[in-house]
């Protein structure tokens, strides 16, 4: 027997954890589900520093990519709709694998759906592929006996995640590009070309221009020691990314995003986006908002957010409303508060949500579109003022060496 700690949603629709004693995960689900409750999660108990040291992973297993995820809950949806059992389904998904990575994966979860456990069960066994999020609907879409609808849903959320995420790279290439490019060729003529200067005025016994001796000194400076400032910028971000670990920092870090002037707003139109995909996913599959809310926690990433979205789970707990803590912390665009009140007051707060995801999605693309536009042009100006500068410099030393021939 091992212990294991759950949470599960009661008949009355209230979220509750614990530790039970079982065989394995499988036996845990299936007392929670005896006595009536919805499980969420159960996971087992590490005791001890050497049991928790032998169940780390060092890099083994198979990890599938968000892309795999969508691709295979996309083909298991249409599967399913189309009327086909789970195990046809899943012997489908194995026999198209795109490579032995979703082939393994796919693999385990069919034989652990032939043994008799649950799809949610099986899923859970592979945390680093399928997230919280995932198989929580997954678990809820079977025990509602509407598992097609669920995963197609699930799909669709992970689509629109995806198209989201896309982009906002995409947006940001071209920029990136731009710099690298900038930073290239001021660097090639700071050690290359202004040093050609040096032993023509040495020659002749003169000194440089002040602003063509400043830029030598600065090429000399990246030539004698740009690897060790690289490095030095390589592990000042190692040392940032290893703050932002700490939930303090990182709390700070996320408000202080957040209310940035121009990125902010759109780090909360993303965060909007975001939440309300989930928030509405999850209670048009059933969930009570109480549960709901807790796996929102995990998708939002945004520790701010996640400070606000427990004082709303409180304030439901308490029978208060959603929307009302939400907009108390000013994080979320008052489009989304109000949408969200409607959804309250009309008792449709899962169609709501989602018709808010739509608009600030809509709005998150449009923003970095506008970002981009503004980007391109400030950095091509500082691009052609630096490289100006470095010209100016250049002309002024030529002048200099036809003073010193006249």
């Amino acid at each position: 027997m091992a212990s294991f700690r759950y949470t599960a949603i009661t008949p009355a629709g209230e979220t509750t954890h614990g530790i039970i004693e079982a065989a394995n995960e499988a036996a845990v689900i299936e007392q929670l589900r005896k006595q009536g409750s919805i499980p969420v999660r159960a996971e087992p108990v590490a005791s001890g520093f050497l049991a928790g040291l032998l169940s780390m992973e060092f890099g083994g297993g198979a990890r599938l990519s968000r892309q795999d995820v969508t691709n295979i809950t996309r083909e298991l949806s249409i599967m399913l709709g189309a009327g086909q059992d789970l195990d046809r389904a899943l012997r489908f998904l194995v026999e198209t694998a795109p490579n032995p990575r979703v082939k393994t994966v796919m693999d385990a979860l069919r034989a652990s759906v032939r043994d008799g456990t649950s799809l949610a069960v099986s899923l859970g066994k592979h945390p680093k592929s399928f997230p919280r999020l995932y198989v929580g609907l997954v678990r809820a879409g079977e025990a509602g006996g509407s598992l097609a609808p669920t995963l197609e849903r699930l799909a669709t959320l992970l689509e629109r995640e995806r198209s989201l995420n896309a982009t906002i790279q995409s947006a940001m290439i071209y920029p990136t590009l731009l710099v690298i490019a900038a930073i290239g060729a001021i660097a090639l003529l700071l050690t290359q070309v202004l040093p050609q200067f040096v032993p023509l005025f040495e020659q002749n016994g003169a000194a440089l221009p002040r602003p063509t001796q400043i830029l030598i000194d600065l090429g000399n400076y990246a030539t004698n020691y740009g690897l060790y400032a690289l490095l030095g910028v390589i592990l000042l971000v190692l040392a940032i990314r290893q703050a932002l670990t700490r939930p303090p920092i990182r709390l700070r870090a996320d408000t202080i995003i957040l209310h940035l002037p121009i990125i902010g707003r759109l780090a909360r139109e993303a965060l909007a986006a975001r939440f309300s995909r989930t928030i509405g996913t999850l209670l048009i599959n059933g969930l009570p908002l109480i549960a709901a809310l807790d796996i929102v926690r995990d998708a939002i990433g945004n520790l701010a957010a996640v400070a606000a979205v427990e004082q709303a789970t409180n304030s439901a707990k308490g029978g208060q409303g959603l929307s009302r803590p939400l907009g108390d912390s000013k994080l979320f665009p008052i489009r989304l508060i109000y949408l969200l009140r409607l959804g309250e007051e009309t008792a449709q707060l899962g169609q709501m949500a989602l018709r808010a995801a739509e608009i600030h999605e809509e709005n998150t693309r449009l923003g970095v579109q506008r970002l981009v536009s503004l980007l391109v042009p400030v950095i091509t100006i500082l691009i052609g003022a630096a490289i100006a500068g470095i010209v100016a410099s250049l002309l002024l030393a030529m002048l200099s060496l036809n003073d010193l021939a006249g």
